[in-house]
């Protein structure tokens, strides 16, 4: 498992800055770093890498010698370091650690904080995925990486690694656990849709609508990046009413979903609908907004294979004067359906992501702070 880590060792940190600061058309992650808290990371690992300095390796030697003696404890500090120490030749070290840290941890009962999403994020930070899935999977870290966050950084690391079958098998031991009550959880959800969307195969498509069906028999509601996912995997495995029915409870008017819709209706037979589509993009628009509501060039395109096939004179003219006008307001562009439900899920806002993965205060400690805080105002 560690002979292509020393291998890659040189290219752990460029690869990652490459896909970090250069990326430019189309994204690995479907998750971006800052999101999974990867720049965090980064940070505690430029400052406890400026604390070591010359001192690594002796604490590397150190930490070797106390895996191997039955009587020495890893203690939160040993492996909070480790873990922002670690190269890929280390990897093996680090899971040593983890495993007695685990072991010694759930005995005691001594320590509060939470280490499964930190390790995720150095396995991502180090794309190693099989050492990622061997230390998830391993029955001696059980509980270790009980966080959604964690379940979220390891699918997006095997998702970049178009390791779909992998994350097939992570995602029903997240339903397994159902963690907070959840057996779909939404960020995991949309990265398992995302890796059938992927492999695109009669077989995923079976497994995506399974999800799908299950989920909403117990009344969860899709999000809308799964919805969209799940209906574009529909529209390619020639499955186009699955398609219209994965976004009705979905606004129309985000571009995915407008696309989505006006391509599934020419494909079920509905012209007239698909052009009612069409249509209702040039009622909201006006040539002075900047925030445009577009179709995709291949929407256009597919529209019009359903209204040559319609084949109806008044349909055809409509269609005519409907994609003149939307190209006389500039409302038709060459990005694809594929470039949008695949694209990279950032912040919602510029304000800091707070960490996720670490304890929160006891309900009735933060109901005792609120109320000192409104009585010092």
């Amino acid at each position: 498992m560690f002979v292509n880590s020393v291998k890659s060792l040189k290219l752990c940190d460029s690869r990652f800055m490459v896909t970090r600061f250069f990326h430019v058309t189309q994204a690995i992650n479907l998750y971006s770093p800052s999101v999974l808290g990867i720049d965090g990371y980064l940070q505690s690992r430029k400052r406890i890498k400026e604390q070591f300095s010359h001192l690594t390796d002796n604490f590397k030697t150190k930490m070797k010698d106390f895996v191997n003696e039955s009587k020495n404890m890893i203690f939160t500090e040993d492996l909070k370091n480790m873990v922002h120490l670690a190269e890929c030749t280390d990897l093996h070290l680090v899971l040593n650690m983890i495993t007695k840290f685990n072991d010694q941890n759930t005995k005691l009962r001594f320590d509060s904080f939470v280490f499964g999403p930190v390790v995720m994020r150095m396995f991502y930070f180090l794309d190693t995925p099989n050492e990622a899935l061997q230390c998830f999977e391993d029955p001696a870290n059980n509980g270790f990486f009980d966080q959604l966050i964690s379940y979220q950084i390891l699918l997006n690391l095997l998702y970049n690694n178009k390791m779909y079958e992998e994350m097939y098998r992570v995602f029903e031991t997240i339903q397994q656990k159902r963690l907070n009550m959840s057996k779909y959880p939404k960020y995991s959800v949309n990265l398992i849709l995302a890796a059938c969307y992927k492999q695109n195969t009669p077989e995923s498509m079976e497994y995506a609508s399974k999800v799908w069906s299950d989920m909403i028999k117990v009344g969860v509601v899709p999000v809308r990046r799964a919805s969209a996912l799940f209906a574009a995997l529909a529209l390619n495995q020639g499955a186009p009413h699955l398609a219209l029915e994965s976004i009705s409870m979905q606004k129309p008017h985000y571009v995915t979903i407008r696309n989505i819709k006006a391509i599934a209706l020419a494909e079920v037979g509905r012209v007239e609908d698909a052009l009612s589509v069409l249509r209702g993009v040039l009622e909201i628009d006006s040539p002075e907004q900047n925030n445009k509501h577009t179709f995709f060039e291949e929407t256009i395109s597919k529209v019009h294979c359903a209204v040559e096939k319609a084949d109806s004179k008044d349909i055809q003219k409509e269609f005519q004067n409907l994609e003149r006008a939307l190209r006389d307001r500039e409302l038709i562009d060459n990005k694809t359906l594929d470039q949008l439900v695949t694209s990279e899920i950032k912040n919602s806002s510029n304000s800091p992501v707070k960490p996720r993965g670490m304890p929160q205060l006891p309900y009735g400690l933060r109901q005792r702070k609120k109320v000192s805080l409104e009585r010092a105002a």
